[in-house]
C-alpha cells in the first residue's frame, strides 16, 4: 500500500512512500488530527523523509484522501511537480528594443512561482531576430538575452519552482508594426499566403527551413544551457510558422514540405527532433491548438492531421516533457461562448496515452478541478495568473481571484509595475480589506 502524507509547517510536503510496517500506515491516516513529527516517521519509510517535495498547504480539515488531483504532484520531464496548476504563456512585452527582458521581469516571474514546486512557462520569446517582427518581445539569442533570463530563472528556482521557455518564431504574423517591412527582417511563412488584408510573405526555401531547424535547436540550448531554464516548449500553436506549416489553407506547398499530412508536420516534426538532440526529450515539449481559428487558421477536420502528429510524437519521442493543448473553446487569448458538436482534444488525449498534458482553456477553479480529475490533465492559466501571483494557493484554498485590468496586459517597452508586478497576494489583499 502507499499512502500520501501531507505536513503542515512553515512549509508543506507531499511524498509516496511504501510503509516497511502497518504501524506506518496508521500513523498516516491519524494526520492531520494528530500531528506527525520527523521523528515519527523516521525509520519507517523505504526513503528519508527530507526528499519530499515541497507542496501548498492544503485546508488541514480535508480529509487526506480527498484532496483533488489538481493539487497532488506529478513528474513532468526530469522534474516533480508540487501540483497542476501551470502558468500559461502569456505576452507581456516587457522588453527592451533588443529584445532583452526589463530586470523587472525577474520579479514578475518571481512572484508567480512562489508556491513551491510550480511550473511556470515563459511568455513567447523569439528563437532569432529574423523568427519574426514583435516589437518589446523577448529574444534568447543574444548574451545580454541570455544573461537576463537567467535572473528570471534564478529568481524561480530560489521559490523552489521550474520554468520553460517558450520557442517561438511567427513567419507571417507581426505584432507592434503597421506593416512588416518596418522590421528589416524577412517576412516569410510556409507559402506566400497573405494574412486576411495583409502584405503576402515569401516561401521559405529549403535552405531556410534547415536553418530555422538549427536556430530552433540553438535556442532551446541557449535556454537550458546557459540561462538555466528546465525545459523548453516549442510554440506550434495560434496561427505562427510552425502552425502555418501543418495547416493546408496556409500551406500549398509541393515539395516535401507541403501537400499531405506527413509533409505538413515534416517541420513541426524536425524542429522538436533537433531541440530533443540539444536539450534531451525530458525537457521538451510542444504547443498545439487544433480547433483554433485565429490568424485565419482554419481546418475543416483537424483529427487527421494532429492525431498523425501526435502518434509520430508519442512514437518518436516516448519521454516528451508534456503537450500543450489548446481547448476548443479558446481561440487565441478569446475564450468562445460555445463550442461545436464534436470538437474536443479527447482523441489527443488518448494517443498520447496518460503521458502528461497540459490544457489550456479559460478554466475556472471547479473546470480545472473536474479536467484534472476526470482526464489526469496539468491545467494551464493565464489571465488568471497575471492578476494573482499566487494562484495555486488561493484555488486550493478557495479564495476569490482578482480580477487583472485588460488594458495594461499588453503595454510595449513599459516598466512601470502597475498592472505587472503589483497585484497583491492573497495574505496582503486579506490585510488592505482589515
Amino acid at each position: 500500500m502507499e499512502v500520501n502524507i501531507f505536513r503542515s509547517a512553515t512549509l508543506s510536503y507531499v511524498c509516496q512512500f511504501r510503509p516497511r510496517n502497518p504501524a506506518a500506515v496508521d500513523l498516516a491516516l491519524t494526520w492531520p488530527s494528530k500531528p506527525i513529527s520527523r521523528a515519527d516517521i523516521k525509520g519507517t519509510w523505504d526513503k528519508d523523509v527530507l526528499n519530499n517535495i515541497p507542496i501548498l498547504d492544503y485546508p488541514l480539515a480535508q480529509s487526506l484522501m480527498s484532496i483533488p488531483k489538481l493539487f497532488q504532484p506529478i513528474q513532468v520531464g526530469d522534474i516533480q511537480l508540487a501540483h497542476r496548476v501551470v502558468f500559461a504563456p502569456a505576452t507581456r512585452y516587457r522588453a527592451d528594443d533588443n529584445h532583452t527582458p526589463f530586470p523587472h521581469v525577474a520579479e514578475y516571474y518571481g512572484q508567480r512561482a512562489s508556491q513551491p514546486g510550480s511550473l511556470i512557462i515563459s511568455e513567447a520569446t523569439l528563437i532569432a531576430e529574423r523568427a519574426g517582427a514583435s516589437k518589446h518581445s523577448p529574444g534568447i539569442w543574444s548574451d545580454e538575452q541570455i544573461a537576463a533570463w537567467k535572473k528570471v530563472t534564478e529568481n524561480v528556482h530560489a521559490k523552489g519552482s521550474f520554468m520553460y521557455l517558450q520557442l517561438w518564431a511567427l513567419g507571417r504574423v507581426f505584432h507592434n508594426y503597421s506593416d512588416p517591412a518596418e522590421a528589416n527582417i524577412p517576412y516569410v511563412s510556409a507559402s506566400d499566403v497573405p494574412l486576411t488584408g495583409g502584405p503576402t510573405p515569401r516561401a521559405l526555401t529549403v535552405d531556410e527551413i534547415q536553418e530555422y531547424i538549427q536556430l530552433y535547436a540553438t535556442a532551446a540550448s541557449n535556454a537550458v544551457h546557459k540561462a538555466g531554464f528546465d525545459g523548453v516548449e516549442i510554440h506550434s500553436a495560434n496561427g505562427y510558422l510552425l502552425d502555418q506549416f501543418l495547416h493546408d489553407q496556409s500551406n500549398i506547398r509541393t515539395d516535401a514540405y507541403g501537400g499531405s499530412i506527413e509533409n505538413r508536420a515534416r517541420f513541426p516534426l524536425e524542429v522538436v527532433d533537433a531541440v530533443v538532440k540539444a536539450v534531451g526529450q525530458k525537457k521538451t515539449a510542444l504547443r498545439v491548438s487544433p480547433w483554433g481559428t485565429v490568424l485565419d487558421m482554419h481546418f475543416a477536420d483537424p483529427r487527421p492531421t494532429y492525431a498523425y502528429l501526435f502518434t509520430q510524437l508519442r512514437d518518436r519521442f516516448p519521454d516528451l516533457a508534456y503537450v500543450h493543448v489548446v481547448e476548443p473553446r479558446v481561440d487565441g487569448n478569446q475564450t468562445l461562448s460555445e463550442v461545436k458538436d464534436g470538437h474536443s482534444n479527447d482523441f489527443l488525449r488518448e494517443i498520447w496515452g496518460g503521458r502528461p498534458l497540459i490544457s489550456a482553456g479559460g478554466y475556472t477553479r471547479a473546470t480545472a478541478i473536474a479536467v484534472a480529475e476526470d482526464k489526469g490533465d496539468l491545467v494551464a492559466f493565464a489571465r488568471g495568473y497575471i492578476a494573482n501571483p499566487d494562484l495555486p494557493y488561493r484555488l486550493i484554498h478557495d479564495i476569490p481571484l482578482a480580477v487583472g485590468d485588460r488594458t495594461l496586459y499588453y503595454v510595449p517597452g513599459s516598466v512601470d509595475p502597475k498592472g505587472y508586478t503589483d497585484y497583491p497576494f492573497a495574505a496582503t489583499a486579506v490585510k488592505a480589506q482589515a
